[in-house]
This record gives structure tokens, C-alpha cells and sequence, in this order.
């Protein structure tokens, strides 16, 4: 009798009625996608941020009696809605309302069984959002997280404050605030989410010790100021950072960003934080542009600082860029020669003969083609370079394995070729969101889909991208200067080629 009831009951467990699931805020009821893929969206990780807990820390989410039906996105955060902006087509841009009620997750599982420890237990990937620190949200259909899910991984995106609502300094919130720290607000969100997720995710399925965290540009740098931020430790194991891993990132600090504060307040016309709090989110936007800072808190030091000192959150990283990250500004590869020369002298100066040798042989710095076939290449360079000089330096005091990418196939695009393999490029491959995006996409765009997901999988998995049927990327190693090539060419390849390598290098160190 007493088997039976135990039978009886995992049966229950194991497959609860119409997909529900039942976190700490209550229950929850989702949608199912195809191949089974279970969809939650627009559950509650923290309290609406709104009236006096605007510029706060998150807080926690109000419970909730009965069943809530997760079947459709909050709206996003706060922010001057785009829809579209070439390259950025809609599809990797927000579509739905924005609002301050906003500090909400979606999560995508494949997963058989949940809110038991007999059920599955896989790895998670948790995506934050590019946008600038002011713009984007995790309803953006290039993230969506069918076809990973159906790789085998619990995939969450959320949403975290943006702009002034985000990341708003001031002397008076540093006095009020318990830490005297101010700004930061849209991270703090990202910790919430990620506390969130070490206690539900479960729940869905998920292993709360195998979390990855990702992101892309401004996501990027989130994912670096969380390796370095004491808040986060412990909650995730594995990093993701594309298009956002160089030597020229440093953080503003408190004082200084306090200041701007100030000035933005003025031009608001109040002369409290009691009147801020009171405007309407549509009568803050605009102004002064704010981002994290060195607030003492999160962020103790500089990250470039932490690492340096060896305080990091130290977990495997994979990090790259797209080849042509700046295509997106009308003057990429379009500056007159002369011009360019001109720029060149100015950016490089003693060094700028040897530039010159190196881009622009055989007297041809007035020719226009020549000149713009070495404005990109010559970025393309510098940017390699870079990333391989912060792994360098990452290198020095981490003990796990970092693997770098570069990225080179650019979205077909026939009305566009311009923008070729342009900044955000490569997220709908890793995603394996192709399907979302209405281009004339070729066997080698799936190909290369196919692999970048699952080394994304993989790596999310055991910390290393490699697995069965894939071409080997090789751990970063410094004496090497190699980085894996993803698109129409798969595997290792130079860093740059040695003389450009060592210039760069040259160059790097003279800025410090």
C-alpha cells in the first residue's frame, strides 16, 4: 500500500495538472510551444518599481492566490520606443508598450518534469538584453528561446531598468540609501532576477547550479560588471559576452556621476527627490544619459580593477565580435582618404607612419577604395586586438578557461550589404531564431546556426563550447594569439596577422 501511494504521488509531482507550476509567489500556468517547449511569460521577479521605490533597490513580488496565467509579456522598461532602426530591423527591436511596471522574466523549458528533485535538472541560460543601457527588452523575438529549449536548455530573458530609471545618480539617493550608493538600479534588477532564479527555477526544470548568463553589447557589459560584483557570487556559473570584451571599458565613478545628477534634476525643475518620484515616467525621459558607475556596492572598483586584483566571480567565459561593428554608422569604411590620413596622424602620431605601412602600402593613401577596404580592416584589427589583450589580462589572475570568437558572416541582405556582419548580427545564429527573421537565408546560414547554438549549449552546459560533430575552438591561451572563426569558415584562425598584432598591441599600451 505504501509503494502504491508513492507511485501515486510522483506520478502527480512529476506531471502537474495543464503545465502548472508552482514557484515561491504562488502558481503559475504557461503556454506550450511546438516540440512540447513549455513558454512562461511575464512572471514577476521583483516588485513594480514605482512611486517610492523608484530608484531603489528591487524588491520582492507581491504573492499571489490561485492560478496566474503566464501567457503573455510584460510590458518593457521604460524607454523611448524605436520599433525600427536600420540595421536593426524590427526584429531586433522592441515591439510591445513600455512601462515602469516592467521587472519581469520569461522562461522557455523543454523539460518533462518540475517542482520535484525527480525531475529534470537542466543547465540555464539567462539572457540580458543589449539596448545601450536604454533601450530593449526580453520580448524581442530574436531572443526567443524555442529552439535552444529544444537543445536541452532552460532558457530565461529578462527585462531590468533602463535610463534614467535604471541607473540614476544623485547625492540625496547616496545619503538615503543604506549602502550610500546610488545608481546601478537596472544591475541590482539583474541580481534579483538571478536570486530569482536560484530559488525557482527548479521549478521549470532548471539546475540552479549550472546558470550561464549572456549578453550582448550593453548586455555584455552587464555580464563583466557581474563577474566582478561581490552581490553576484554564487549565482551562476558560466559567461557570455558578445560584443563587449575590450580594454577601453571603464566605469564612471559615484562623485562624478552624482553631478550629472544634479544637473539632469535642474533641468527637470526639481529641487527634491520627493518631486522627482511624484513625475510621471514620460515627464523623466530625455536628458542626460546615464549608465553603471562605481558605486561602492555593486560595483567595489573598476572591473578592469577587481580582475587586476583577483576579487573576481571566476567562472569560464566565452566572448567575441561581429566583423563589422560599426558598419551601422554612415561613415564605416566611408571616410574621404585624405580625411582618414588626416585622422590617422591624429589617432596615432609617431606611430602613424608605421599604420600607414601596414594599411595603406604602395603610396595609395589617396586612393578612396584602398582607403576604405583599410578603415575596416583596420578596425577589424584593432577591435581583434583588443579582446585579445583583455583575455591576456583576465588571464592573469583567473583560473578557468576563457574562448573567444569572431564572428564574419553577415545576415544576407541584398538591400544592405553594407551593413554586412553588423553588431547584433550573430545573436539570431546563437539563438537559432532564423526562422523569425524574413531574409534569403542559404545553407551556410543554417550551418552556422546549427553550430553556434550548440556550442552555446554546450558551454552552458560544462563550461567548454566543444562537443561531438562540431569544429574544435580552442581554449584562449596568450603565447597562441588564435581565436575561433564562426561563419562561413569554422575554426581557429590568427588574432591578426604578427606585425599588426604587435602594433596594436604597442598602441594599446600607451593609452594606459
Amino acid at each position: 500500500m505504501k509503494l502504491l501511494c508513492f507511485v501515486l504521488l510522483a506520478a502527480f509531482v512529476v506531471a502537474p495538472a495543464n503545465g502548472q507550476v508552482k514557484i515561491e509567489s504562488g502558481s503559475l500556468s504557461g503556454t506550450t510551444a511546438a516540440a512540447g517547449i513549455r513558454v512562461f511569460k511575464g512572471i514577476p521577479y521583483a516588485a513594480p518599481p514605482v512611486g517610492d521605490l523608484r530608484w531603489r533597490p528591487p524588491t520582492p513580488p507581491a504573492k499571489w492566490t490561485g492560478v496566474r496565467q503566464a501567457d503573455k509579456f510584460s510590458d518593457s522598461c521604460m524607454q523611448v520606443l524605436g520599433r525600427s532602426r536600420e540595421p536593426w530591423t524590427k526584429e531586433f527591436m522592441v515591439q510591445n508598450e513600455a512601462s515602469e511596471d516592467c521587472l519581469c522574466l520569461n522562461v522557455w523549458s523543454g523539460a518533462k518534469a518540475s517542482n520535484n528533485a525527480m525531475g529534470d535538472k537542466r543547465p540555464v541560460l539567462v539572457w540580458i538584453h543589449g539596448g545601450g543601457f536604454v533601450e530593449g527588452s526580453g520580448e524581442i523575438i530574436t531572443y526567443d528561446g524555442e529552439a535552444l529549449a529544444q537543445k536541452g536548455l532552460i532558457v530565461v530573458t529578462i527585462n531590468y531598468r533602463l535610463g534614467i530609471f535604471g541607473f540614476y545618480t544623485h547625492p540625496e539617493l547616496t545619503k538615503e540609501s543604506p549602502q550610500h550608493a546610488s545608481g546601478n538600479y537596472g544591475l541590482l534588477d539583474i541580481v534579483a532576477a538571478l536570486q530569482w532564479i536560484q530559488k525557482n527555477i527548479a521549478a521549470f526544470g532548471g539546475d540552479p547550479t549550472r546558470v550561464t548568463i549572456a549578453g550582448q553589447s550593453a548586455g555584455a557589459a552587464a555580464v563583466h560588471t557581474l563577474t566582478a560584483s561581490p552581490l553576484a557570487k554564487g549565482l551562476f556559473q558560466r559567461a557570455i559576452a558578445e560584443s563587449g570584451s575590450s580594454l577601453a571599458r571603464r566605469t564612471k565613478d559615484l562623485a562624478a556621476a552624482e553631478q550629472d545628477g544634479v544637473k539632469w534634476a535642474e533641468t527637470k525643475g526639481a529641487a527634491s527627490l520627493k518631486e522627482l518620484r511624484a513625475k510621471s515616467a514620460a515627464d523623466l525621459m530625455g536628458g542626460a544619459r546615464f549608465g553603471p558607475v562605481v558605486d561602492g556596492w555593486y560595483l567595489p572598483a573598476d572591473t578592469a580593477a577587481i580582475f587586476a586584483q583577483g576579487k573576481q566571480n571566476d567562472v569560464p567565459m566565452m566572448t567575441g565580435l561581429t566583423a563589422d561593428e560599426g558598419s551601422a554608422a554612415p561613415t564605416y569604411g566611408k571616410i574621404k582618404a585624405e580625411e582618414f590620413a588626416k585622422q590617422t596622424q591624429q589617432r596615432f602620431g609617431a606611430q602613424s607612419e608605421a599604420f600607414l605601412k601596414l594599411y595603406l602600402s604602395n603610396n595609395l593613401a589617396n586612393d578612396q577604395t584602398q582607403s576604405g577596404l583599410s578603415q575596416k580592416q583596420s578596425a577589424r584589427d584593432q577591435g581583434l586586438v583588443s579582446m585579445y589583450l583583455w583575455a591576456s589580462q583576465r588571464a592573469k589572475t583567473s583560473k578557468t578557461q576563457a574562448f573567444t570568437y569572431y564572428f564574419t558572416r553577415g545576415i544576407p541582405w541584398p538591400e544592405h550589404p553594407e551593413f554586412a556582419a553588423f553588431h547584433t548580427g550573430d545573436v539570431p545564429y546563437f539563438f537559432a531564431t532564423l526562422k523569425h527573421l524574413n531574409r534569403p537565408w542559404e545553407a551556410i546560414d543554417r550551418t552556422l546556426s546549427e553550430a553556434a547554438s550548440s556550442y552555446w549549449v554546450n558551454f552552458a552546459t560544462t563550461g567548454n563550447p566543444n562537443g561531438k560533430g562540431l569544429a574544435n575552438w580552442p581554449a584562449f591561451d596568450a603565447a597562441q594569439a588564435v581565436t575561433m572563426e564562426l561563419g562561413e569558415k569554422l575554426g581557429a584562425r590568427p588574432v591578426a596577422e604578427k606585425e599588426k598584432l604587435a602594433f596594436f598591441t604597442q598602441f594599446f599600451a600607451q593609452q594606459k
